[in-house]
Order: structure tokens, then sequence, then C-alpha cells
């Protein structure tokens, strides 16, 4: 029962915070292409998908078909449902004052020296 719990919350949020609800509109494709096949029997069903998903979307005499075709159109479904909680923006002003001493840093001389920094790098290891 976990497990068909766990898989139907899984596909409830899939389907609301994804464009995977575009498979719902799976029949249609096939209504589509029995509608050409009546046209041209000759049509394979690769050729309608390159037809329709390869070459953008054409304005011809079934825009409108076309464009109830899974993934062609933004539904805008999962802009509904955010995952993601953005919080209010909070202000807060404190009337304290807090003073943070400057600290003094003592850079070594020998640390400026490009020569001498560099050649470090090259000597041999030291025993102790």
């Amino acid at each position: 029962m976990k497990k068909f719990a766990a898989i139907l919350l899984l596909t409830a949020y899939l389907f609301s915070t994804t464009e995977l609800h575009q498979l719902l509109k799976l029949p249609v494709v096939f209504e589509h292409f029995a509608d050409h096949r009546k046209g041209n029997k000759n049509i394979s069903f690769l050729q309608f998908l390159n037809m329709h998903y390869m070459h953008g979307s054409p304005k011809d005499k079934d825009y409108s078909e076309d464009m109830k075709l899974p993934f062609k159109t933004a539904d805008n479904c999962a802009a509904t449902v955010s995952p993601v909680v953005i919080p209010r923006l909070v202000h807060i002003f404190g009337t304290h004052v807090i003073h943070i001493p400057e600290k003094e840093v003592h850079i070594p001389q020998d640390e400026l020296i490009p020569s001498s920094y560099l050649s470090r790098v090259w000597q041999p290891p030291k025993s102790c």
C-alpha cells in the first residue's frame, strides 16, 4: 500500500509541476493522424511526426488542430503550482550601533618580494 501511495503522489506531483501532463493529449495525436490518413493514404506515422514536430508550427489549413497536439503549446499549468516557496522580504531595523574595531594586519616584508616568494616553491624538502 505504501508503494501505491508513493507512486500516486509522485505521479500527481509530476503531472502538476512538469510538462508531463502533455502526455494526456496522446489520443489527439492518433485522431489527427487518422485525419491525415484520410487525405493521404501513403503517409506514415513517422512522416506525420516529422511534419508536425520537426518543422516548427507552419500556419496551414489545420493549424488550430495542430496546436492541440502534445508539446505544441505551453499550458502554464506548472506555473500555478510552484514547488519553491519564496519567503516575503523581512526588513529588520535596529537602533543599536555596533562598533567593529579595525585590526592592524602585519605582512612580513619578505612576502612582498616576488623573487623571494617564488623561490620558496622550488626548495627541496627539509628533514625535521
